[in-house]
């Protein structure tokens, strides 16, 4: 017996036929979908039903690549390129103690809620002494309801080092490498229905040793988890390579054994065709950030090279303080206008845009068999967007109206099949409180 149709709505299913309907149903049987198709639902007395008349229906939207923490350092260094930046926002944020990381983990997932995104990655690399900076933010994700994927990052390489975070903020390696063992432990779910599943993260080329990098890569292999890492983001980011390693980001990966299936990198905006090969290739995917590439003018992401390479692309929002808006949905339009600002008109199109922010996130994750389309089988993970209002008036292509039109009120937000938003509102923790707890944290920690 199902648990809930939502029915008369457009659809578009993400599936591998790219099935799409004008109006349509959705059965959902407990944590996965039943069905989907055309036309009204099959009679199930009794069902609880979904009225979706003048929305859209789609995968939730999956966020590979976020700092959830900034979300208490927003506002600052507005004008500053990436190594300025972080050089600027360091010393607050080695500051951090699990009150505040946890109230800004809430207040971000809260919002991505908001905005149509029903799993997120995390990318957390600075744990001030005795601070349970991980356990903040998985906290934070069972209260909101978001299925949540933390990487357990790291720093090692200080200025006294050749690196550019402050002595402060990193870590020992031994530290470093036990600490991670433990996030594992404690915290990795690789069951199929699973909410919760860590993956490895060393931060970035210029704030992690090179021992540090291929302990991180066995470390994740033999754990069976996924690998992550900010890569190629600058120019900045590859002449310190240059002079360092003596060669490129990738290149510099790619002598590690860090490059595979089994993992994700943050940005990968400067990459030449060699590089882009290298990484269809080796099956690696690209967490793409049009919005925070912008915010801090570090470049345009070479997306549609990537994507007829054969290599995996999906979209992150990335940290609060190089993207204030924060919101999922948005990186949809920005995805889109960027690849055709670099490359023309038929750079990417609406119904690419929207696989990068579902299946392309899912392959990122590696979790493309359970999430990122809605297929019978897959677990109930549904954005109903309403598209009904002034702003999307007018605009006959729902998909269209989604991808390039304003940000879309979301009706209904199910994360295996459990209402995270509902009649356009959250339904698991009080925004009100979660702004109020975000400001107060934001100025203790200042």
């Amino acid at each position: 017996m199902p648990t809930l149709i939502i029915e008369n709505c457009a659809i578009a299913t993400v599936a591998p036929d790219r099935a799409e309907y004008g109006r349509g149903h959705i059965v959902v049987d407990g944590t996965r979908i039943a069905a989907v198709g055309p036309g009204p639902a099959p009679e199930h007395p009794g069902v609880p039903r979904v009225d979706g008349t003048g929305c859209l229906a789609t995968p939730g939207l999956v966020n590979t690549h976020h700092h959830l923490y900034q979300w208490a350092t927003r506002g600052l260094a507005t004008d500053a390129t990436l190594f300025g930046w972080l050089r600027e926002l360091y010393p607050l944020w080695t500051q951090l103690d699990e009150q505040v990381t946890h109230d800004a983990a809430a207040a971000g997932l809260a919002w991505l809620a908001l905005s149509g995104c029903t799993t997120s990655s995390d990318h957390h690399y600075l744990f001030p002494r005795g601070v349970d900076a991980l356990g903040a933010t998985v906290e934070a994700a069972r209260e909101i309801g978001l299925r949540f994927h933390p990487c357990r990052g790291s720093m090692d390489r200080g200025q006294s080092a050749g690196g550019l975070p402050p002595d402060e903020a990193v870590e020992d390696l031994d530290a470093i490498l036990d600490a991670t063992v433990e996030a594992i432990a404690r915290f990795h779910d690789p069951s199929p229905e699973s909410m919760l599943r860590v993956a490895v993260a060393p931060c970035s080329p210029f704030s992690v040793s090179t021992e540090l990098l291929a302990a991180s890569a066995n470390l994740a292999r033999a754990s069976g988890v996924r690998l992550h890492t900010h890569i190629a983001e600058t120019r900045d980011e590859d002449t310190f390579c240059q002079g360092v390693h003596g060669c490129g980001p990738v290149e510099y990966l790619d002598r590690l054994d860090w490059l595979g299936e089994d993992v994700w990198l943050a940005h990968g905006v400067h990459l030449g065709d060699d590089v882009i090969k290298l990484l269809a290739a080796s099956g690696t995917s690209i967490a793409h950030c049009p919005s925070s590439n912008g915010r801090l003018g570090a470049g345009i992401a070479p997306v549609r090279a990537l994507l007829d390479a054969g290599a995996g692309v999906g979209l992150g929002v990335d940290g609060a303080a190089s993207q204030e808006s924060g919101l999922m949905v948005e990186e949809l339009r920005q995805a889109l206008y960027l690849a055709r600002l670099q490359n023309g008109p038929d750079a990417l199109n609406t119904r690419e845009a929207l696989y990068l922010g579902t299946m392309g996130g899912a392959q990122c994750l590696g979790r493309q068999d359970e999430i990122g389309s809605l297929e019978p089988g897959k677990l109930a993970d549904i954005a109903l967007w309403r598209l009904d209002g002034l702003g999307h008036a007018g605009i006959d292509d729902p998909v269209a109206a989604l991808v390039i039109g304003p940000p879309a009120p979301v009706e209904l937000l199910l994360v295996q099949g459990e209402a995270v938003v509902s009649g356009g509102e959250l339904r698991t923790a009080d925004p009100v409180t979660l702004a109020s707890n975000l400001a107060h944290a934001s100025r203790r920690l200042r």
